[in-house]
C-alpha cells in the first residue's frame, strides 16, 4: 500500500484526548494530528520521536494531518490501525498471505453473530472463510509483540462469534496485522486484558485459526510481509 499523498514527517510533541497528537513539523510549525488508535498506545508514544503524517486539504475536514507511522527507537511501526483491513486486503488481491490462497471472491464488513461485524468473508470453490483482523502495535522488547494494548470487549466478543461460526462448520481465522516491524513473535497480553487472553486460548481449542503477519515498511509505503509466530505463554 502506498500513501499518496506521501506522508510528511515531523516530531511527536504530545498525544492526548485519545484522539488528539501535537507535532512539530519540519519548518518548525506545531500541527494538531488526528490520532486515529483508539488504544492506550503503550510503547508508541516516545517524546521526540519522528512520526509520519498523511496532509489532507478536504476543508470539511476540522484536522489537516493524520498520524500515520512512527519510527520508534527498535523502528517502524503502524499506528494508524484503520489500514490494517486495506493491507489485508491488498495482501489476500495478491495471494500474499499463503494459508487464504486460492478463494476468489471477498467481501468486507459482513454482519455476522449477534450485534458484530467480521472483517473480511471469503469464498471460493464451494467453501466460505471468515477473517478478522486485529492490529498489533505493542512491543514488549526483543522481538515480542502483544495484543491488545487496552481492555478490548469487543476483541473478545469478536472471538467468540469466530468460535460459533467454526461450530457451524465454517473455516474461521484471526489475523494479527502486526504493525512492528521489530517483532518476531506476537503475543495475547494476559496481564492488560486476561478476559481476551482467556477468550484467544478457548477459540484456538475449538479451532479458530489464527495467524499473524508482520508489516514491511518502505519510504511512503507499507505491505503484509512474513508470517510470524503466535505465542501462548
Amino acid at each position: 500500500m502506498d500513501f499518496d499523498p506521501q506522508l510528511i514527517s515531523g516530531r511527536l510533541v504530545r498525544r492526548y484526548k485519545r484522539f488528539f497528537a501535537d507535532v512539530r513539523l519540519e519548518d518548525g510549525s506545531l500541527a494538531v494530528a488526528h490520532c486515529p488508535n483508539p488504544g492506550s498506545m503503550r510503547s508508541c508514544l516516545p517524546e521526540g520521536a519522528r512520526v509520519w503524517l498523511s496532509p489532507n486539504d478536504d476543508p470539511r475536514r476540522k484536522l489537516r494531518y493524520t498520524w500515520q507511522l512512527l519510527e520508534a527507537p527498535d523502528g517502524w511501526v503502524l499506528v494508524n490501525p484503520v489500514l490494517a483491513n486495506d493491507l489485508v486486503a491488498e495482501a489476500l488481491r495478491t495471494d500474499a498471505i499463503e494459508e487464504l490462497r486460492g478463494y476468489t471472491l471477498q467481501r468486507r464488513e459482513v454482519r455476522f453473530g449477534e450485534a458484530s461485524r467480521v472483517d473480511f468473508v471469503l469464498s471460493g470453490q464451494g467453501a466460505r472463510c471468515f477473517v478478522e483482523v486485529k492490529n498489533v502495535s505493542m512491543a514488549l522488547g526483543f522481538g515480542r509483540a502483544a495484543f491488545p494494548d487496552s481492555v478490548t470487549e469487543r476483541g473478545t466478543r469478536h472471538l467468540h462469534e469466530l468460535v460459533r461460526v467454526r461450530a457451524a462448520g465454517t473455516r474461521a481465522v484471526l489475523l494479527f496485522n502486526v504493525g512492528r516491524a521489530s517483532a518476531d513473535t506476537v503475543e495475547p497480553a494476559d496481564d492488560i486484558d486476561p478476559v481476551y487472553g482467556a477468550a484467544l486460548r478457548h477459540a484456538i481449542a475449538q479451532g479458530v485459526e489464527v495467524l499473524a503477519y508482520r508489516c514491511e515498511f518502505a519510504p511512503n509505503r507499507v505491505v503484509l510481509g512474513t508470517r510470524i509466530p503466535v505465542l501462548l505463554p
